[in-house]
């Protein structure tokens, strides 16, 4: 080891720890990947058989990444593997014990789904999308979880219970496993067949578990199972960074590992190398809110560094704007590249500013992990749907909607219709209108002819909003809602919420761009957003920025970072902020992206903005009162003291119950700024009129 690069005091400590469990508490940047690797080495240098250790980590990459190191370092090869990849290893040897055959055949999900819908047909149920989409997760939830049908049914007779129990007999007949089997299966293996568990308990004496934070609990009893004999688990993570629990990941896994492993031994690595330590005591600070967690002080030998940047702007075209302008700052000043700069937001849909404001000032920018707001399906169908309303002539806009939701017309049918409008030299909306009322012959299934009813119904219906000049913004809304498209994107559960959000952000645009024209048209519109699709710089280029949610930012590291949205409702996400156990994952989510940045950190936040198709004023995250104000430098800020007070102050929102000490108990309606400051529109018990009261002299609690 003498001529390997050196460690400090921690690292090596927990490098040269031989036999009985250990958790390596691996604070953001402290090296947790050099830590893993340069255990291994160390056991082989032992004399430890190469064959006699694994490594588990979560993702083909870091396993490859971990695999190359190992090699580099020791010249040896060592089995470094995900937990679904070592899992597949176990059962091509071993699932004959429950009865299945080795050659078994994997499912993705595509084909899980497909299965699912197979047994609601054989249990004579309607198939609908969205009930098979729920049916599926919950499915994949249940073995999770290792709960057998049975078990998760609780001895009720239940559809799930029904659909559950086919899916497991039908995968069997079908000798298939799905990907949450691999898991499920083993587990089962190990529970109910010792002998087979003592065999690779014998096979693997030392085991290391990389981001043991993210395990769920089929992971944690195949870890706990495999160590119980030799008690040799090696397991690095931090609390601190779990921020995964809606995939399954369960952070007492890590928070009880002492009392899971008796005798075990703690060492928590707290240096820091990629922040400066400014950037980390504020992260310090933020972290120690949260109740379920070890403690632990990140710190730096990179210097105090520069205070994090803060801007409490008027709007988020501001707040874009201020990122555009300090980002290329940065680029020009400091010679840093555009590819060392991230954005991080909380939703998707918040990319839809930054991407115009990108595309404005010409900077390539890439979306990491996602798809550009103006090219996302929900987007384009909307759009497409307003084209035909325009033109009745946009054959591509035309076969896009129709069938949304499906109306039984196929691709054929289609093509004979944009023939027959070519032939007649009209367009399809006024020749659809023609085959309805008997003025052009053309053969439709009753159901294919209700269905263009409807849809020509739908376009002639916006068009009408159209030629009334209603606000644009209220065209859209209108639109979706009669076009019923929520109910279709409700077919797939897992994506609803987000695609309805970025619907919503597609509103607020249109509203925004309404204000800044003369003549807000449709038309004009629409040219708008095509040019800014058509113009999209996608990163092709050698140097972009990168845009991404926080989700996304984990274990990548950049000299700039920029957190936007820094708001209530928005980050702590209104739907995770109900609970303390989702509070706490959405501060712990904060932390995370403060904790990516080396050099430069900003951190945003808006007093309005269009947040789900309407206006709204919004007030400062709570995080950003839990950082100490001595590590914010406010940028940009013509009123710092007025700034820092709107900072800390508490404020409400539309719906929160109230109590005044002359009115008594109310409801606030509407939130907004004036000249004299934050004001309310709240609505008293008993009192027939609103009334408008000025945040600083209503003394409201």
């Amino acid at each position: 080891m003498s001529k390997k690069p050196l460690l400090n005091s921690e690292q090596q400590a927990a490098v040269e720890h031989f036999e009985g469990p250990l958790l390596v508490l691996a604070g953001a940047g402290s090296g947790k990947t050099r830590i893993v690797t340069y255990r291994i080495a160390h056991l082989l240098d032992l004399g430890v058989p190469a064959q006699s250790i694994i490594a588990v980590t979560f993702t083909n990459k870091a396993a490859e990444e971990m695999r190359y190191r190992i090699q580099k370092l020791a010249h040896q090869q060592v089995l470094t593997c995900t937990f679904h990849s070592l899992c597949v290893r176990i059962l091509r040897e071993s699932i004959h014990h429950l009865e299945y055959n080795e050659d078994f055949i994997i499912y993705d999900d595509d084909d899980s789904e497909k299965l699912v819908k197979e047994c609601l047909k054989t249990l004579g149920q309607k198939v609908d999308r969205g009930e098979l989409k729920e049916l599926r997760i919950a499915i994949s939830q249940a073995k999770n979880n290792l709960l057998s049908p049975e078990e998760y049914s609780d001895g009720e007779s239940t559809l799930l219970y029904a659909v559950y129990a086919l899916y497991m007999k039908k995968l069997k007949t079908y000798n298939a496993l799905d990907f949450d089997d691999l898991l499920y299966l083993t587990a089962k293996l190990f529970k109910n067949y010792s002998e087979v568990l003592e065999v690779y308990q014998k096979r693997w004496s030392f085991i290391l578990i990389d981001e043991y934070q993210d395990t769920n609990q089929a992971q944690y009893l195949i870890a706990k199972s495999l160590s119980a004999k030799h008690h040799n688990i090696f397991a690095v993570g931090d609390p601190d960074q779990s921020i995964y629990s809606w995939r399954g990941a369960n952070v007492d896994n890590i928070l009880n590992f002492e009392r899971d492993f008796p005798g075990a031994k703690v060492i928590s690595l707290e240096q820091n190398y990629r922040s400066t330590n400014t950037i980390l005591m504020a992260a310090n600070q933020l972290i120690q809110h949260n109740e379920r967690r070890f403690e632990k002080k990140l710190w730096s030998e990179l210097g105090k560094g520069e205070s994090i940047g803060l801007y409490i702007c008027d709007n988020e075209h501001a707040e874009a704007d201020f990122v555009v302008r300090k980002l290329l700052e940065i680029h020009r000043q400091e010679n840093i590249p555009l590819i060392d700069c991230a954005v991080f937001y909380r939703t998707n849909f918040q990319s839809r500013t930054f991407e115009d404001a990108f595309l404005r000032h010409k900077i390539p920018y890439l979306i990491v992990g996602g798809v550009s707001f103006y090219q996302r399906k929900e987007i384009k169908d909307v759009l497409a749907l307003m084209r035909v309303v325009l033109t009745g002539t946009d054959y591509i806009s035309f076969a896009r909607t129709l069938n949304i939701p499906k109306r039984g017309i196929g691709e054929a049918t289609l093509l004979k219709i944009n023939n027959l409008a070519e032939d007649e030299g009209a367009g399809l909306i006024t020749t659809c209108q023609a085959i309805l009322n008997g003025i052009l012959a053309f053969k439709l299934s009753k159901k294919q002819r209700d269905g263009l009813n409807d849809y020509v119904s739908l376009v002639e219906a916006i068009k009408v909003m159209v030629n009334e000049n209603l606000p644009l913004n209220e065209v859209f809304s209108l639109a979706i809602e009669r076009w019923g498209y929520l109910n279709y994107l409700k077919q797939d559960p897992e994506t609803y919420d987000e695609r309805r959000a970025n619907l919503d952000e597609l509103t607020s645009k249109a509203a925004e761009w309404s204000t800044e024209q003369d003549q807000p048209i449709l038309r004009t519109f629409l040219e708008e957003l095509t040019l800014k699709s058509s113009a999209e710089t996608t990163g092709n280029e050698e140097d972009y920025v990168k845009l991404m949610t926080l989700h996304n930012g984990k274990g990548l590291e950049f000299s700039s970072v920029f957190l936007v949205g820094m708001e209530e409702e928005l980050f702590p996400h209104i739907n995770a902020r109900e609970t303390p156990q989702g509070l706490e994952e959405e501060r712990r989510l904060c932390y995370v992206g403060m904790t990516r940045a080396k050099k430069h950190l900003y951190m945003t936040a808006s007093r309005f903005r269009f947040l789900w198709g309407t206006p709204r004023v919004m007030r400062p995250s709570r995080f950003l009162k839990e950082v100490p104000q001595e590590y914010f430098e406010s940028h940009h800020i013509t009123h710092k003291e007025e700034e820092e007070e709107d900072l800390h102050e508490e404020g409400f929102l539309i719906g929160d119950s109230v109590y005044h000490k002359d009115f008594g108990k109310g409801i606030v309606n509407r939130s907004y700024h004036t000249s004299l400051g934050l004001t309310y529109d709240v609505t008293f018990e008993g009192d027939s009129i609103q009334r408008s009261l000025v945040a600083k002299y209503a003394k409201l609690t």
